[in-house]
């Protein structure tokens, strides 16, 4: 994991184009007119994979030890080690998947490190992330029995920087064959008779930094061995089948789509003995490389700068998709935006290595306007994971010892479950404007869905940090009678949930009035809104 400096890319973002102010005082004006929102139900559009929700937990700082894994003896209630406090909070925002063991760890870790026995796990220097001591006492089979207390799939990246194919087929192998077979045997030795599923296998990790810096025609030819001989023997898992684990080429991690148009050429060829499935993006929000933006106690204008910058991706994800569709007309290759978030200062006091930071109502807004962005593109994103899970970057969680806080964005997340495997829904409206200096951006932003219940669902952002937003939707046809949701907002922009008040920005009821066919509601100043229109 590791960010290359991205410049900043015009969104259209799927929406009628808001009209710049040419003054400061018109900006004004229009930043307090109502805003007009049409649900198109007639044009459904694809539906919004649950795994755009999907979770990275990297071996880094204290997102594995002592975010997830606390040891079988610890006094922190646990289950085999893992945090019974940290499943349960995963397990209540319905985490589709946990992408492991990185990130730039994944390409210096040797599975075999991290099963049998603890007393026989060897350790080493995490030279990565701050060189802490990584004592293996979390490894494969510790991680699946932690995404199997929260419910989730797997996401494993095996190792193609300084491992080799045989390597990783035999940890694919170790989890996936028959008892029978000396790999399987193995695993049932070490406690797990029956195979585990593996959803999706990423083959590498950032090979053109720290990868393995990799030219993209050199990663191309790794690709094709790694697809070709890392095999999943899971029953219902194996080449043909249905739920056949999914491959995930590495991608870019900035402007430079030469990653992108190498790996796409390359699938165009394949034949049967090899494939991929989907190709990876990362992408940061950062104010500029390294991080100098604190995460806690900003102005307004890092604030104005950072969301700027995050809208951004949906030009970044059609720059890569144009290149795709080149090849793949018909979109059987999918994006996966595998590492996003906001990537900040390290906080005051800590190991820069371990990229502890805050958790800000400025990284939740700026959440929600990634998964609406993912949203709209539906069609080709289908996995996408958070930087990070656990106190790393813009975590969900962050722990100390016995305590436990749920952050901002991890209350979005939650927010937004109604999405998951939802149908998106075209929303038209007029974004208006928030202005601060030379920043001009869209006030409002909007996504619809419909539920596989048949209920439909409104999530609203409103960006200014001053002015409410009267909202207006048109629901004539949709058989709405009452809208009632939760809406996320604070005292101030730079607004935290602490230990000591772990409550400060947390969802609280919303509801609007239905009449005519239009639906009022008001959005407060900084807030995300989901809403459900009830019939």
């Amino acid at each position: 994991m590791r960010f290359a400096t991205l410049a900043l890319l015009a969104t259209a973002m799927s929406i009628p184009a808001f009209t710049a102010a040419t003054t400061p005082a018109a900006a004004q004006a229009r930043a307090g007119d109502p805003v007009e929102v049409r649900i198109d139900a007639t044009k459904p559009g694809a539906t919004i994979s649950r795994d755009i929700f999907g979770q990275f937990a990297e071996h880094l700082g204290t997102g594995i030890y002592g975010g997830v894994w606390v040891g079988k003896d610890s006094k922190i209630p646990n289950v085999r080690g893992i945090r019974t406090d940290v499943v349960n909070a995963l397990r209540a925002i319905r985490t589709p998947l946990v992408r492991w063991p990185g990130g730039c760890f994944a390409d210096e870790y040797h599975w075999r490190d991290g099963v049998g026995p603890a007393k026989n796990r060897r350790s080493s220097i995490n030279s990565n992330w701050g060189g802490s001591v990584e004592t293996s006492a979390f490894g494969t089979d510790e991680f699946m029995d932690f995404v199997g207390q929260v419910g989730a799939e797997v996401y494993l990246n095996v190792n193609v920087g300084s491992g080799t194919v045989k390597e990783a087929a035999d940890w694919v192998a170790y989890m996936t064959a028959d008892p029978t077979t000396s790999a399987g045997k193995e695993r049932a030795d070490n406690g797990h008779r029956e195979p585990y599923k593996i959803k999706y296998l990423g083959l590498g990790n950032e090979s053109w930094s720290c990868g393995g810096a990799m030219r993209p025609e050199f990663y191309a030819d790794q690709m094709k061995l790694y697809a070709r001989f890392v095999r999943n023997y899971h029953p219902e898992q194996g080449e043909g089948k249905p739920d056949a684990m999914l491959r995930v080429a590495v991608g870019p991690g900035d402007d430079n789509t030469a990653y992108t148009e190498e790996v796409m050429k390359t699938w165009k060829q394949h034949d049967w003995a090899w494939s991929i499935e989907s190709l990876s993006l990362h992408r940061y929000t950062t104010g500029g490389w390294p991080p100098s933006y604190p995460s806690d106690a900003f102005d307004e204008g890092a604030y104005a700068r950072l969301v700027k910058e995050t809208l951004g991706m949906d030009g970044f994800i059609k720059a890569n998709a144009a290149v795709m569709d080149k090849y793949d007309p018909e979109k059987k290759v999918s994006l996966a935006i595998d590492e996003w978030g906001v990537w900040l200062k390290p906080l005051r006091g800590t190991n820069p290595g371990f990229l502890q930071q805050q958790n800000s109502l400025r990284d939740a807004i700026i959440a929600a306007l990634n998964i609406n962005i993912f949203a709209r593109h539906a069609d080709r994103v289908k996995l996408t994971n958070i930087a990070q899970m656990i106190n790393v970057l813009q975590a969900m969680i962050l722990t100390d010892e016995e305590k436990m806080v749920l952050t901002p964005t991890y209350h979005v997340f939650k927010m937004y479950v109604p999405f998951q495997d939802a149908t998106f829904i075209p929303v038209n409206f007029q974004a208006g404007t928030y202005q601060h200096g030379d920043i001009t951006l869209p006030r409002i932003d909007a996504v619809a869905v419909k539920d596989k219940q048949g209920k439909y669902w409104l999530a609203l952002t409103n960006v200014d940090t001053q002015r409410a937003a009267p909202v207006t939707v048109n629901v004539a046809g949709l058989n709405v009678r009452s809208a009632r949701g939760e809406v996320l907002t604070a005292p101030k922009v730079d607004s935290i949930n602490s230990f000591a008040a772990p409550n400060t920005v947390s969802p609280k009821p919303i509801a609007g009035s239905v009449r005519g066919g239009k639906l009022t509601i008001d959005m407060p100043a900084k807030s995300v809104a989901v809403i459900a229109l009830e019939p």
